[in-house]
């Protein structure tokens, strides 16, 4: 169903409120951690206690892990799917070092204590239950940190990575295991035994809800089909997916879903793909450009092919609007989302740049100069080769465009380069931080 806009007058913006929430969570819980580490148990020297240290530290760390990959409503609507993502990404590699550390000093003390040689002490704890599995969760996530570097990434496809990067869950499970097994953590007082199992409880709770319970339910309430499949282009089609009691789903005009369509394609094949369309309570509308076999298999979907869908996902939405007056900028198939978040927008003041390389490349162009003319706003088609890179962002660009540009809500979707491009002339142009609303065109 289509929501009009709202311009919020309060103090406090959507995405700080959330980030003032995971941040006061994040402290609550390092201060828990650290009174829990310096009131309980001394190893049996001081390295194993400086080992104890990390480990607890690393526990926690993975507990943010999960949290930010759990797919919570409230804040992935406010912060955004494309930024929790970027932080767990951030937080795995702080993992990474605070277990290699773990590691190494747990071998250390225990070879100072035995006063035996390092190798000798690894396979001597190897044949311990609870060390065993500490050193199998730790070679997992050191594997999954590998192949996630940036020259690895790009060498595999998304769906060999993505099957790689689940592992994790395992690694996590043992992880939780040996915390269990080691009696200086979970035992070594009533209020530690009940802070850890509320703490990973809630975690592995809310990622089961998540991730797996409430898209399961929702297909399943839904019951998802293809309703139409439409060529835009040579190389672009939209989908227009239905369902039962679609009104109920809570999605808004700028975010996306992860689709699968299982009848036509592998399970482990899915796309994310923005809304082309604001959600009207019927049909949901997803335009994609044949980059991929996927993608570009849609052009074939049979009519009446089940979808299965996760989300809504992203905080690119009206939710965050604080000024009158809106710019949406767009790069390529990053008009899909700001075509939708146009119908939500009541008539006023709205000017639209959209960035392509010819006039022909404008998917939707025909749809976004219909909207823009109903409402009365302003469209530039910004065209040019890719070789020109990102010269219609440029400030000076920019304000000759929209002189009162500080005084807009800013909207960004489009490729990365693109969007990092305009997001750094906005920080030069000085619009405020809380009027710019970006979201990057990709997932991992």
């Amino acid at each position: 169903m289509v929501t009009s806009t709202r311009v919020r007058h309060s103090t406090l913006a959507p995405v700080v409120a959330a980030q003032w929430a995971l941040w006061t969570f994040a402290v609550v819980n390092v201060v828990i951690v650290e009174v829990l580490f310096s009131t309980g148990a001394a190893g049996k020297n001081g390295t194993l206690s400086v080992a104890k240290f990390f480990g607890l530290q690393a526990a926690l760390l993975m507990v943010f892990q999960l949290l930010l990959v759990a797919r919570i409503p409230w804040l992935d609507r406010r912060i955004g799917m494309d930024r929790l993502t970027l932080w767990h990404r951030w937080i795995g590699f702080t993992l990474l070092w605070t277990i290699l550390t773990h590691a190494t000093l747990v071998v250390l003390g225990y070879a100072r204590l035995d006063d035996a040689p390092m190798l000798k002490t690894f396979f001597a704890l190897s044949g311990v239950p609870a060390s065993l599995l500490g050193m199998l969760a730790a070679a997992v996530i050191i594997v999954i940190a590998v192949v996630s570097t940036r020259p690895l990434r790009r060498r595999l496809r998304y769906e060999t990575w993505h099957g790689l990067h689940l592992l994790l869950y395992t690694a996590l499970g043992m992880a939780f295991v040996h915390q269990l097994m080691e009696t200086t953590t979970f035992t070594s007082s009533a209020f530690a035994t009940v802070y850890w199992w509320a703490l990973w409880l809630f975690a592995f709770g809310a990622l089961l809800i998540g991730r797996i319970i409430v898209p399961v339910r929702r297909n399943a309430y839904h019951r998802f089909h293809v309703a139409a499949v439409v060529p835009e282009s040579d190389d672009v089609v939209s989908v227009h997916v239905t369902g039962r009691h679609l009104e109920q789903l809570p999605a808004r005009a700028g975010q996306f879903f992860v689709w699968r369509f299982p009848g036509h394609n592998h399970w482990w094949l899915a796309n994310p793909f923005s809304l082309s369309a604001a959600p009207d309570g019927h049909t949901l509308r997803l335009s994609a450009k044949a980059v991929g076999a996927t993608s570009g298999g849609l052009r074939h979907l049979p009519v009446g092919t089940r979808a299965f869908l996760e989300g809504p996902y992203g905080a690119l939405t009206s939710l965050h609007r604080t000024r009158p007056g809106v710019l949406l900028i767009a790069g390529g198939m990053g008009i899909t989302p700001i075509r939708a978040l146009l119908e939500e927008e009541p008539a006023g003041d709205i000017v639209v740049l959209y960035r392509v390389r010819t006039e022909t490349n404008a998917v939707l162009g025909d749809e976004v100069r219909e909207l823009v003319d109903a409402r009365g706003g302003r469209l530039h088609l910004l065209t040019g080769q890719s070789r020109e890179g990102a010269l219609p962002f440029e400030p000076d660009n920019l304000r000759a465009l929209v002189p009162d540009i500080t005084e807009r809500d800013v909207y960004v979707c489009g490729p990365p380069a693109m969007t990092s491009a305009v997001l750094d002339s906005l920080r030069r142009l000085k619009v405020p931080v809380r009027q710019v609303h970006a979201e990057k065109f990709s997932l991992a």
